[in-house]
């Protein structure tokens, strides 16, 4: 197997096909009115959102603009809303600097420098008013995260992986770009830079220190049972680095599993109790 660009290509229609199928055969089946979306102007979330528009329709999407005055980026709401304008769907923008003043200060504990924990902080925030839109709208929640990053765990555990259904999780971050492109989310966005946005500044390849391009070709061959010496080799780079990819895609199991539990009776649940989802 040659690890070159190519060999994420796929067919978009076919991709797309599936993915609008998806989401309508959950929402149907789960007797939700519509899906709500954390929406930061970001590629994955914008795509997300474009297709579950063409998916169900755009009367039964609900975008969720959530800033806050340390990350507040005036461009990326304004491609949110772009995007929302194209596909047709609602939004609503909230404000949440005065929630998080709120935990900062009421934790005994906290430490503004620890930019991590912070920003954890932020990422659950803003699930909590995703979650409670959807509980009251009466819609599920559909998450945006992409494979690439759901395989290093570059997320907030119970923050923006939270969702009932992720569309986009089996494709990688240029394949999301390429799809994206596809169904019509502007040029802009495609190119645009990824990231989190739980500080200032934060640039997703920057902090991983390896561009998606790599990194996608390198978790592929991790995927197809590559050895690390071979997609090195491959790719020109050091065996060490993949090393260290593969080595924190393993240590990151914890991050996408449920919560485990005991094996003690005869169905487990999390394990091997496992029912469709269905409002009947």
């Amino acid at each position: 197997m040659k690890l070159e660009p190519t060999i994420l290509d796929l067919d978009w229609s076919e991709v797309e096909t599936k993915i609008k199928r998806f989401i309508k055969d959950y929402v149907e089946k789960s007797g939700a009115k519509g899906l709500v979306l954390g929406l930061s102007g970001g590629i994955d979330s914008c795509t997300a959102a474009a297709l579950s528009a063409l998916a169900i329709g755009g009367d039964k999407i609900f975008g969720l603009l959530l800033p806050e005055q340390e990350t507040y980026n005036a461009k990326d709401v304004e491609d949110a809303k772009l995007v929302a304008e194209k596909f047709g769907f609602k939004t609503e923008m909230v404000n949440v600097t005065s929630t998080l003043e709120a935990f900062y200060t009421s934790l005994p504990i906290f430490e503004p420098t620890d930019k991590i924990c912070k920003g954890n902080i932020k990422a659950r925030v803003r699930m909590i008013y995703v979650y409670y839109y959807a509980n009251r709208l009466s819609m599920l929640v559909c998450g945006s995260s992409d494979k690439s990053e759901t395989m290093i765990g570059y997320f907030t555990k119970w923050g923006d992986i939270a969702a009932d259904i992720s569309p986009l999780m089996d494709l990688y971050k240029m394949q999301v770009r390429k799809l994206a492109q596809h169904i019509g989310v502007s040029k802009e966005i495609v190119a645009k830079p990824a990231s989190p946005a739980l500080w200032p500044g934060q640039l997703a390849e920057e902090e991983l220190g390896i561009k998606y391009e790599i990194l996608d070709l390198i978790l592929y061959g991790l995927e197809h049972f590559m050895k690390t010496e071979e997609i090195a080799q491959q790719l020109g780079i050091k065996q060490e680095f993949v090393n260290t990819i593969k080595r924190r895609w393993l240590y990151m199991e914890h991050k996408r599993r449920m919560p485990l539990t005991t094996k003690i009776q005869y169905r487990t649940m999390g394990a091997d109790f496992r029912l469709p989802r269905t409002s009947h």
